[in-house]
């Protein structure tokens, strides 16, 4: 399946590091460099803003789903392409998930780890056959990657379900292994 679209995950806070801004600058740049649409939570703070304002800085689309009750609380990126407003936070999601063709979480926190479990968890159980990825800078997500390791090793899933979830330490090469197309078949195995 083409992709058109990329939804990015990620914190609504810049982080520690420096990298992190870093990294959102360069994956809204190469979204746009490769006429990629961006969709996200819409938030212009944190690595989200950050992200949306490459993409747009570059000439690129940028689409946000956002709640009313953050718009309320005026943390909403009013230049985005398109955004969205919506009633909860789960049709947030799906609608952010039905708008775009991969998934991608960069650092952040819980929110960015619920989001990206939900949609790999819809990718093992062949709700959609989307491929979702780790941007993994400076190591953020070493410790995680380990983990899920772990789990497979352990026998709670299976390492077919395991590859679903790809990871890079660059947007470009991230955005490379989305494209390929070489995702694991979903499924019971």
């Amino acid at each position: 399946m083409p992709i058109s679209r990329v939804c990015v995950f990620c914190g609504s806070r810049p982080g520690a590091r420096p990298s992190y801004a870093d990294a959102a600058r360069e994956m809204g740049s190469a979204l746009a460099a490769r006429g990629l649409g961006l969709v996200n939570g819409g938030g212009r703070v944190g690595l989200m803003g950050i992200t949306s304002d490459a993409v747009l800085d570059g000439g690129g689309e940028a689409i946000g789903v956002m709640p009313q009750a953050l718009i309320d609380r005026e943390v909403g990126h009013r230049e985005m392409t398109t955004l969205h407003v919506v009633e909860t936070m789960h049709e947030r999601k799906a609608l952010m998930a039905s708008l775009s063709d991969a998934f991608v979480a960069m650092p952040g926190g819980i929110g960015t780890l619920e989001e990206l479990f939900e949609v790999w968890t819809w990718s093992v159980l062949g709700i959609h056959a989307k491929p979702v990825g780790l941007l993994n800078v400076d190591g953020y997500y070493d410790d995680l990657l380990r983990f899920l390791d772990g789990a497979v090793e352990q026998g709670f899933f299976h390492p077919q379900h395991r590859a679903r979830l790809v990871s890079a330490t660059s947007p470009e090469a991230l955005l490379d292994q989305l494209a390929s197309g070489d995702v694991p078949a979903a499924g019971n195995q």
